[in-house]
């Protein structure tokens, strides 16, 4: 009962943005020691945050165009990729997740590897014709334009059916505790198959998007092998790595990236 009342007052906090901590009491039918505790809980989560005489709900990650997404940060994201691809080995079965940091892979997976992808992502898609040792498998579905992915019920019955070495997922952002999210509602349970399909998952990720969640959840950064970031992750995050053992690496303009913690 009291996970069920947390997860209502959570939604009651983001449809109203800002609402008193009295208002809480009133509405949920609970004394102002069971607020505070409930609302400690959301601000651990990073869902909210504590104002004077009541809380508020922390801005979330929208959903950009794909082309505004690829220009930010353009030199971290192909460092990222670049390390990334250090971790496909010949004759992985990988899965690419849609977004504007993992298309950066395929540009640096070695040529004598032989490697299937299995993708969403129309950019994916089309840039592995460009290389010859990369075989294609293609989930189907309807091609949404904001992420440039393919995307549904379909996809995922595709997705549920075959056998994944590593995946290589993307994130609008990460909560405080540890929460992976994103911003498409059409997306969640394709990444969240990916994961469970998965042997090894690593997550890409520009480090500005820490403790910035999104719209909903896929999963938490536990079930991923490693996070590759780049330059000058957080201590905080370091620190969320090391609790959840959790391997980071930080991708540098060098060709030797720097290793901040190691899942042991």
């Amino acid at each position: 009962m009291k996970s069920f009342r947390i997860k209502q007052m959570e939604q009651y906090i983001m449809e109203r943005r800002t609402v008193t901590m009295e208002e809480l009491c009133q509405h949920f039918q609970v004394s102002m020691n069971t607020v505070r505790q409930d609302v400690a809980s959301l601000v651990e989560k990073g869902t909210v945050k504590k104002i004077y005489g009541g809380v508020t709900s922390v801005e979330k990650s929208p959903l950009l165009p794909f082309e505004q997404r690829r220009q930010r940060n353009a030199d971290g994201k192909r460092a990222i990729g670049r390390l990334a691809a250090a971790f496909v080995e010949d004759r992985d079965i990988i899965f690419l997740d849609s977004g504007t940091t993992t298309m950066h892979i395929l540009e640096f997976i070695e040529p004598d590897k032989q490697v299937t992808m299995v993708t969403y992502s129309l950019i994916a898609i089309n840039a592995a014709e460009a290389h010859s040792n990369v075989e294609v498998i293609c989930l189907p579905g309807k091609l949404e334009r904001m992420t440039r992915s393919f995307t549904s019920a379909d996809t995922i019955k595709a997705l549920e059916r075959l056998h994944i070495n590593k995946s290589f997922m993307a994130t609008t952002g990460i909560s405080a505790t540890g929460d992976v999210t994103n911003s498409s509602l059409l997306e969640h349970d394709i990444k969240r198959a990916a994961v469970a399909r998965s042997k090894k998952n690593y997550l890409l990720m520009d480090g500005y998007k820490f403790g910035r969640p999104s719209l909903v959840t896929y999963t938490d950064i536990s079930r991923m092998d490693g996070l590759i970031t780049d330059e000058g992750p957080s201590a905080d995050l370091t620190e969320l790595c090391r609790r959840k053992s959790v391997a980071l690496w930080a991708a540098t303009p060098q060709e030797s990236p720097q290793v901040l913690s190691e899942n042991s």
